[in-house]
């Protein structure tokens, strides 16, 4: 372990995955390993894990965590993914579930403050039993926010942690771990670190609160993002502590895993195309308008595919709402999520409503996901608020310019019709007019200015966000807190 980065998290791709978090640590550990960074990762050995393509091998049982009682244990599971060490944390209690965080009808599970505590001590647990303190632990979202704070305690009275430091990367700001207080007495925190300087929020036990208070480091997502989390309006109560760590909070831009969301070499699509030869997209629309039973006729009118959970920051009311003024374009709509179960009734029963120019998946697939993005013309993002957002980037690479809100990294990576080197379409405010003011001007380029509407796709498929500039922005914050790596990591990218 000495002088790597160990990554924690609460999921990683391909093993596990609900949404963006998946998708970033399954990309950005691997792209530094490969820029020549020691890097490894924690996570959670869930039931549903998907692992046929790698083997788990048992390397410790029976480590010692102690929480919530003594002398509680769990065991540890390593796998090889393409170099990159993961280390699998097993305590069947806490993960053998179906989902990873709550029961789709009940709600979280009653025990998540208990699981992620276990979870965060057992990393540390893991780490001292096999012999060597890290440079740096790299932390993502509340699941593995309480880390930060462990280690600023733990390291004033532990030599072995001393010279150990800590980055949170916050994902989602919305999605805090907020529990009751009386779960803090039994976290093995000391009482200084309960109060509005630490993890105390109204009374609650906030985990993502007590990354942010004691982490050395804090990164979000996004440029924007990390400037729009300093005010009241998107700093979800937090805005003040954030404010107070201001000099110590970076945003980095996420990238996209173009080994896997790429229209020229992706599995998942019936048919390959790249800028110069598009052709393949024509096809793939073809055929997705046949298995989903809609009317042949948009072959020649414009798709608007929409992908994300069902839920209020995703925007999809704004979505709903609408759909009866977007009949009136002519256009088809996909729609391929799955969440609020309001926001899925009304979907169906909109599908319903307009057969064969509607259609609604309310069933997350991997393959349907790239199959949309490859037939879509038009691609939608009414997000309230997107910390960075990744489909976004699949469909601008994908040659589905996007019609978005101007929020976070949504603004950092669409540059917005009628700019003449513009890749989309956007909106300021999260309002439902604005948003379809927005797609009649997309559809209107479509219909009635085929030159333009090339050039935007052209110029779309152009774009490349890819990982390796935001590996250098993160291993610099490495160097800022004193990891020694390599002056020559990095020299041979192409970014």
């Amino acid at each position: 372990m000495q002088n790597r980065v160990i990554f924690t998290t609460s999921e990683i791709y391909p093993f596990s995955k609900s949404g963006g978090l998946g998708d970033v640590l399954g990309a950005l550990p691997l792209a530094l390993h490969k820029l020549g960074v020691p890097v490894a990762v924690f996570t959670p050995l869930y039931g549903r894990l998907r692992t046929p393509n790698y083997q788990l091998r048992l390397i410790l049982s029976d480590c010692h965590v102690g929480y919530p009682w003594d002398p509680i244990t769990c065991d540890v599971y390593l796998a090889d993914y393409h170099g990159l060490p993961i280390y699998f944390i097993a305590r069947s209690e806490y993960y053998d579930r179906r989902h990873y965080y709550n029961d789709p009808v009940k709600g979280d599970y009653f025990d998540n403050a208990e699981r992620f505590i276990f979870f965060s001590r057992a990393v540390l647990e893991v780490i001292k039993r096999l012999g060597s303190a890290p440079a740096i632990i790299h932390a993502h979202d509340w699941q593995s926010a309480l880390i930060p704070a462990y280690l600023n305690f733990w390291r004033q009275t532990d030599p072995f942690w001393q010279e150990t430091k800590s980055i949170l990367t916050i994902h989602n700001l919305a999605f805090q771990g907020r529990f009751a207080s009386r779960l803090f007495f039994t976290s093995g925190l000391p009482m200084e670190a309960w109060g509005p300087h630490g993890v105390e929020f109204y009374g609650d036990f906030n985990f993502l609160k007590a990354g942010i208070a004691y982490a050395d480091s804090i990164t979000t997502v996004s440029p924007s993002y990390a400037r729009e989390i300093l005010t009241e309006q998107f700093g979800c109560g937090l805005d003040g502590i954030l404010r107070q760590r201001e000099r110590n909070l970076y945003g980095i831009l996420n990238g996209a895993d173009y080994n896997i969301w790429n229209p020229n070499q992706d599995n998942f699509i019936p048919c390959s195309y790249d800028s110069e030869n598009l052709k393949g997209k024509e096809n793939c629309k073809k055929l997705l308008i046949k298995d989903l039973g809609m009317s042949p006729k948009f072959e020649n009118r414009p798709i608007l595919g929409f992908i994300g959970r069902l839920r209020g920051q995703k925007g999809i009311d704004l979505l709903l709402d609408i759909i009866p003024e977007l009949m009136k374009l002519d256009v088809g709509i996909v729609i391929l999520g799955e969440g609020n179960l309001k926001y899925e009734a009304d979907a169906a029963n909109l599908m319903e409503t307009y057969p064969g120019k509607v259609v609604a998946i309310l069933n997350y697939t991997e393959e349907l996901a790239h199959r949309i993005h490859a037939a879509s013309d038009i691609f939608l993002m009414p997000s309230r608020y997107e910390p960075c957002g990744l489909t976004q980037m699949y469909a601008l690479k994908f040659g589905t310019p996007p019609v978005a809100t101007a929020r976070g990294g949504l603004r950092d990576t669409i540059i917005p019709f009628p700019a003449h080197n513009s890749t989309g379409f956007t909106f300021l405010e999260s309002d439902a007019q604005q948003f379809l003011t927005a797609i009649k001007q997309a559809v209107d380029l479509y219909s009635n200015d085929q030159t333009s509407w090339e050039a935007i796709k052209q110029r779309a498929m152009a774009q490349a966000f890819t990982w390796n500039k935001s590996c250098m922005e993160y291993i610099n914050i490495y160097r800022k807190l004193g990891q020694q790596l390599p002056e020559n990591i990095g020299n041979n990218t192409n970014d």
